[in-house]
C-alpha cells in the first residue's frame, strides 16, 4: 500500500564489473546505486512511477572496494505535493565482518508522475512525528536549496554578459 513504506535498504556485494582503474568502485556506479534506491523508495512511498528530478549534496566519504558488502539505505524526510525527498546513504564493509563505514552521503528528490501523460500527481503526506523527523526535514530543505543555489550561480555563469 502506497504510503507505508519510509525507509528502504539495498544490500549486495561489489563486483568486479563496478570498479575503476584505481581498484575502488567508479563514482558514476555508486550514483546509479543511489538512483535505484531512491526509486525503489519512492515507488514503495507513493505507489506511482517516480522520476528523479535533484541530486543534493552528494559527499563521497571513502571509497567502496572491489567484493565489499554494500547497504544502500534510502529514507523519506520530506514530501512535497508530488515530490518525495530521501536522504540516502551508501556503507560498505568487508562481507565476511568488520564494521560498516559510510562511502557515500546525499539527499536524492523524485517526483510521482501519473501512468497516462506524465503529470505530476500528489504523493501520501508525510508526517512528522519526532524531533529528529523535524531535523531531517528540514536539513532536506537546506540542503536542497543549496543546490538552487548552486544552480543560479552556473546560470549566472553561462549568460552572455549584456
Amino acid at each position: 500500500m502506497a504510503g507505508q513504506q519510509r525507509e528502504l535498504t539495498l544490500r549486495f556485494l561489489a563486483e568486479p564489473t563496478d570498479v575503476n582503474y584505481g581498484g575502488k568502485v567508479h563514482g558514476g556506479v555508486v550514483m546509479k546505486w543511489i538512483d535505484q534506491s531512491g526509486y525503489a523508495a519512492a515507488v514503495g512511498w507513493s505507489g506511482r512511477y517516480a522520476v528523479t528530478v535533484a541530486v543534493g549534496g552528494i559527499r563521497f566519504v571513502a571509497p567502496v572496494r572491489i567484493s565489499d558488502l554494500v547497504a544502500v539505505s534510502a529514507k523519506l524526510i520530506h514530501t512535497g505535493t508530488s515530490s518525495m525527498h530521501f536522504a540516502i546513504d551508501v556503507r560498505a564493509r568487508d562481507p565476511m565482518g568488520g564494521e560498516w563505514r559510510l562511502c557515500t552521503h546525499c539527499v536524492i528528490v523524485f517526483v510521482a508522475l501519473d501512468g497516462v501523460e506524465g503529470r505530476p500527481v500528489a504523493v501520501p503526506p508525510w508526517e512528522l512525528v519526532s524531533e529528529e523527523d523535524r531535523r531531517m526535514a528540514e536539513y532536506a530543505m537546506r540542503v536542497m536549496e543549496l543546490s538552487k543555489g548552486i544552480e543560479q550561480t552556473i546560470a549566472d555563469f553561462q549568460s552572455p554578459l549584456a
